[in-house]
């Protein structure tokens, strides 16, 4: 018997980013409401790297359960490659596979642009992007999508890196993107900062935030090894999350999330709950909001089936 099976090209002609956000938000919904199962990750170690697995999905029909997996060893040439598989969440019918790396670069930044959507100013023109990979190329696209963006600033310690990424978006958004030589001069002036990094350490001063200004931070962040300062969630009215339950995890099996340990936890909020008005999400333009983007469960399965049945390998 043969199985459906999406590649990087498939997913690339079938889920555009509109539709992968809107998905995405009608996820957090269910989240919210209890249709989403959406359990920590787990990790299975070996000596040169690990597999970590995800669970989750949505109840009802048409809708779809399943898991992904991926690896994490340091010294792989390939790009990470992850395999999504899905059933049927009513029949329990597998409905296929989804390998490589797009669907989870996806996922990731849609999950970006719903969390602008109910954080960031609507009047939000100016993005600055500290990291210069395939997952700051797509926020960026996230971003683009949800907001009425006139500049980007692209800043990475690699100015070949950085300038590369300023071309390259510039032409595929039809937006002018810039490429800055500090992180200050990503920061200043910003509405949005989206900071997309394997640092250790914080790449920006806390101290050039100012209000009105959202900043997304995509990195582990665990103690003592965070791409942002904990005085950005000082500075911040809003500490939001798509995994509150991922961030208490954490410690079980790498080390605390860098804000576990400190009176912020206790502020933080789901970002399923802002989307439903459980919790009030941005109310003025004068506050500085922080999202804290660590995955939420099962959202790779939910694309994975929108996937599957706009390519009609379903049917």
């Amino acid at each position: 018997m043969q199985y459906p099976i999406l590649t990087d090209e498939h997913i690339d002609e079938v889920l555009p980013m509109n539709k992968a956000i809107e998905r995405i938000e009608q996820a957090f919904i269910e989240h919210a409401n209890g249709a989403l199962v959406s359990p920590p990750r787990f990790t299975v170690p070996v000596e040169n790297g690990s597999l970590v697995f995800t669970a989750g999905g949505a109840r009802g029909n048409g809708q779809a359960i399943g898991f992904r997996v991926y690896e994490t060893f340091p010294k792989t040439t390939s790009k990470h490659t992850q395999l999504v598989a899905a059933f049927d969440s009513e029949k329990g019918e597998f409905l296929g596979l989804a390998i490589g790396y797009r669907l989870g670069i996806i996922r990731t930044s849609a999950i970006g642009g719903v969390a602008l959507k109910y954080l960031s100013k609507s009047s939000s023109r100016i993005i600055g992007i500290i990291g210069s990979g395939t997952h700051a190329r797509a926020q960026l696209e996230a971003a683009s999508t949800i907001r009425d963006l006139r500049l980007a600033k692209v800043f990475s310690p690699t100015k070949s890196n950085r300038d590369v990424f300023a071309e390259e978006m510039s032409t595929k958004l039809d937006l002018n993107v810039e490429s800055v030589d500090s992180s200050e001069a990503a920061v200043v002036d910003s509405d949005i900062i989206i900071c997309s990094t394997r640092s250790k350490t914080p790449v920006f001063d806390a101290d050039l935030l100012s209000p009105g200004m959202h900043v997304t931070t995509m990195a582990q962040n665990l103690e003592s090894s965070n791409e942002v300062e904990i005085k950005v969630a000082e500075k911040s009215h809003i500490i939001a999350s798509d995994s509150l339950a991922q961030i208490d995890k954490y410690g079980e099996y790498t080390s605390p999330y860098f804000l576990a340990n400190t009176e912020h936890r206790n502020r933080m909020v789901q970002l399923s709950d802002i989307a439903t008005g459980t919790t009030p999400g941005r109310e003025s333009d004068d506050v500085i909001t922080l999202f804290c983007s660590v995955g939420l469960a099962g959202t790779e399965v939910l694309l994975a089936n929108l996937a599957f049945r706009a390519s009609n390998l379903t049917e």
